[in-house]
This record gives structure tokens, sequence and C-alpha cells, in this order.
């Protein structure tokens, strides 16, 4: 079955394997807020983020990208990943649950 798939993966070319790969983006939570807060992404380009909360001194213990429907909780040292694909150019922004701290992700 795997070999199947392997197949009509390599017969479509191989930018069809590779697009679904995405891009790796790391963000982390510290005292200063989100870091980087300023991420350029491609649309259309599946997006895997992974954000890691390094500290209790921050009220960003979630995260929250409406724009895309995503609410996650962000536990202390633990890596949480979050995979989307942004549809359309311009901005969408992320917050901390209380909406006090964030960043943008700048869709080209």
């Amino acid at each position: 079955m795997i070999a199947l798939i392997l197949t009509a993966l390599l017969a479509l070319g191989p930018g069809v394997a590779k697009a679904e790969e995405g891009r790796t983006v790391n963000l982390t939570v510290t005292k200063k807020g989100f870091e980087p807060s300023n991420i350029t992404v491609q649309k259309g380009e599946p997006l895997h983020l992974v954000v890691t909360r390094k500290t209790d001194q921050t009220c960003a213990t979630s995260i929250d990208i409406q724009d895309v429907g995503i609410r996650k909780d962000l536990p202390l040292n633990k890596a949480v990943a979050i995979d989307f694909t942004p549809e359309k150019a311009g901005e969408i922004r992320y917050a901390c649950g209380m909406g006090m701290m964030g960043g943008v992700l700048l869709v080209q």
C-alpha cells in the first residue's frame, strides 16, 4: 500500500511531494512574549508551527490564531505543533488567550 502511494506521488512529480512537506517555524514564548513576533510565510505552503513556552512569567499560556480557527494550550517546556496552510496573502495575527501579547504571520 505504501509503495503504491509513493509511486503515485513520484508520478505526479517532485514538486508535489515537496509541497506536502511545507515549512517548519519554531516560535518560543519568553518573558518578552512570542519570539520571533513577525514571521513571513508563503500563501499555499503548508505551515508546521512549533510553539514552546519557556517561562511561567507570562500570560501566554495559550495561543489563539482566530483567522484560521485555532486555539491551543501551551504547557511549560513542551512543544505544541500547529499545522495549517495559509490560503490568502496578508496578515494572520496570533495572540495569547488574553490578547495582550502576540505577533503576525505575514503571508506573501
